[in-house]
């Protein structure tokens, strides 16, 4: 493996975008490829081994083309398939899932909801994290049906009514923490912060995600001091939707492609 290989990014559509944000803000001299699995999102309704297998395909590709480290920017694909990839892949594989942990810890009603996709609330990862912390904090679990076909749309504002109908009884059961248990999420924050009380704290997955990969790289001795890393951003769907989110993140010199995978 040499360091100046790019680092690789998958997720079930554009969501990932907020976690490969954070990745390249922390790591700023490193080459990346992004794959945007839009053609097969949303990834949460599909059966596990569905999941496993476009996991699979994206690792493939990923590898393919060189990268010496893979992102799973999706929750679900990480909490249904991190395992097996980690068991069949010579390569490290950095995985997100809702961020359960720090709400608990944060949170002073003792009441935390999660808004992610079915997916992932069902997966046996997700069950085992979250069962660490119910002897003392109320999860409140909601699944977010319809809200990625809105984002993969790019017609954010359409997300409205959903995000009310899914957040209010949270807010009415006295929930101090959110967490958005999907990366597609954070895409939609600044809607949510006017739903929500001000006393309400929203927690994604994103910064940690970069720490995460960051620490690996070091750890690995991976990391690249080169400068001008070329970064390339790849959709099986509409590309004019990747370019939409692309500049909505303020990425700068990218190339971005049609890819059929």
């Amino acid at each position: 493996m040499k360091n100046d290989q790019p680092i690789g990014v998958f997720d079930s559509g554009v969501g990932g975008l907020s976690i490969w944000k954070e990745i390249h803000q922390l790591l700023p001299n490193e080459a990346s490829i992004y794959l945007a699995d839009s053609l097969n999102a949303p990834y949460g309704a599909k059966d596990k081994q569905v999941i496993i297998d476009l996991s699979i395909k994206n690792t493939e590709i990923l590898i393919s083309r060189g990268c010496k480290l893979i992102v799973i920017a999706c929750n679900t694909a990480t909490t249904n398939a991190i395992s097996y990839l980690r068991s069949h892949y010579n390569v490290p594989f950095i995985g997100i899932e809702p961020a359960t942990k720090p709400a608990a810890i944060a949170t002073n009603t003792k009441k935390i909801g999660i808004l992610a996709t079915k997916g992932t609330l069902v997966s046996e990862l997700f069950i085992n994290t979250s069962a660490k912390y119910r002897g003392g904090v109320e999860i409140i679990e909601t699944i977010g049906e319809g809200l990625v076909p809105i984002i993969e749309s790019g017609n954010l504002s359409d997300a409205n009514e959903l995000l009310k109908k899914y957040l209010t009884p949270m807010i009415d059961a006295g929930v101090d923490n959110i967490v958005l248990g999907c990366s597609h999420y954070p895409f939609l924050q600044e809607q949510i912060k006017k739903i929500v009380p001000a006393n309400i704290t929203i927690i994604d997955s994103g910064a940690a995600v970069a720490r995460q990969t960051k620490n690996t790289l070091e750890s690995l001795e991976l990391t690249t001091s080169g400068h001008s890393p070329k970064i390339e951003f790849f959709t099986n769907s509409k590309i004019e939707v990747l370019d939409l989110f692309l500049e909505r993140i303020g990425v700068e010199n990218y190339e971005s492609s049609y890819l059929k995978f």
